[in-house]
């Protein structure tokens, strides 16, 4: 049978809110029999957006991540609540709190693992981002979050598991917090931008007492002296391995242009580093000319002109 799914693009969202306020304009002060009593106006809303900010000044990124129910398959909160259809899963997969079973049931609020149910205290009621099933059953394509979005955040699947495991391979899907066993029907896209870290720094060179960034010059990242990423500097002079495991330990940066090179010992901990500027030693103006030129024409560059930027990536297998 098709089940509905939910695919969260973290790379799209810019912290809008739409989708939040979507979910208050359509749950607060509204009662949907067999769906949801009213929601509060105050408080936790059933869909919000996180916020993570990765590394240090200049090179500092932000990711949003919005969280909902995840109407899991092997949900907590459902064996939590007994088997009276206080919590019930739906055949299409959705995930509902009954709003009346459920009156007075404050310890389901603590049954999900990922914080997704609040509680209303005027209601006296546990409730979820229920997919917005309402809509779905009057005939509506998708829940409101997906038409709200202006850059495209949300898409809602419905088809089969099978089918869904397909998406999820060929687009790089991730659920959030695996380990628990509860096989979530929310799965984020870009979900390194928020959970993993980057290494990153500036090359320059002085040329004649003028400080200057080296564009151009190439950059490995290596652990246990194997190759994990590599990377040219842009016109700016940085680089940026993104996609690093947090407290995956010890790795080397090195930096060669031309004729110079520079090793640079990195320990990641839980946050992404900002090496800072790393100088290359200073030349003169025919130095650096024959340095760019030697550089240039060495295996597997790409010539730089101005405004380019070279970037390739090489994944350990």
């Amino acid at each position: 049978m098709n089940k509905w799914n939910l695919i969260v693009d973290v790379a799209r969202c810019e912290n809008c809110n739409n989708c939040t306020l979507a979910a208050k304009d359509e749950l607060v002060g509204n009662e949907f029999p067999g769906y949801t009593a009213p929601h509060a106006a105050q408080g936790q809303g059933v869909m919000r957006i996180r916020k993570r900010v990765r590394g240090a000044t200049p090179m500092v990124d932000v990711a949003h991540l919005p969280v909902m129910c995840n109407h899991c398959d092997n949900a907590p909160c459902i064996k939590a609540a007994g088997g009276d259809g206080t919590i019930r899963k739906r055949e299409d997969g959705i995930v509902i709190i009954d709003p009346v079973k459920a009156k007075g049931r404050r310890d389901l609020v603590n049954a999900c693992p990922y914080g997704a149910i609040v509680w209303n205290e005027e209601q006296q009621l546990p409730q979820n981002w229920f997919f917005d099933a309402h809509l779905l059953d009057a005939g509506a394509a998708a829940p409101r979050c997906v038409g709200v979005c202006p850059t495209e955040v949300f898409r809602a699947v419905k088809t089969s598991d099978a089918a869904m495991g397909e998406i999820a391979s060929r687009e790089g899907l991730r659920v959030l917090e695996p380990e628990l066993g509860t096989r979530p029907r929310v799965w984020y896209k870009n979900l390194a931008r928020y959970d993993h870290c980057f290494i990153g720094g500036t090359v320059s060179r002085t040329r004649d007492g003028v400080k200057d960034c080296v564009a151009g010059a190439a950059v490995e990242l290596h652990q246990n002296d194997t190759l994990v990423m590599s990377s040219t500097t842009d016109p700016f002079g940085d680089f940026r391995f993104d996609g690093l495991a947090p407290a995956s330990g010890d790795y080397e940066v090195r930096i060669r242009h031309g004729s110079d090179q520079r090793t640079v010992a990195v320990k990641l901990r839980e946050e992404s580093v900002y090496i800072g500027e790393i100088a290359l030693a200073d030349a003169t103006a025919n130095e650096s000319q024959r340095d760019a030129l030697a550089n240039a024409a060495a295996p597997g560059h790409t010539a730089l002109s101005q405004g380019d930027f070279a970037f390739e990536v090489h994944l350990q297998a």
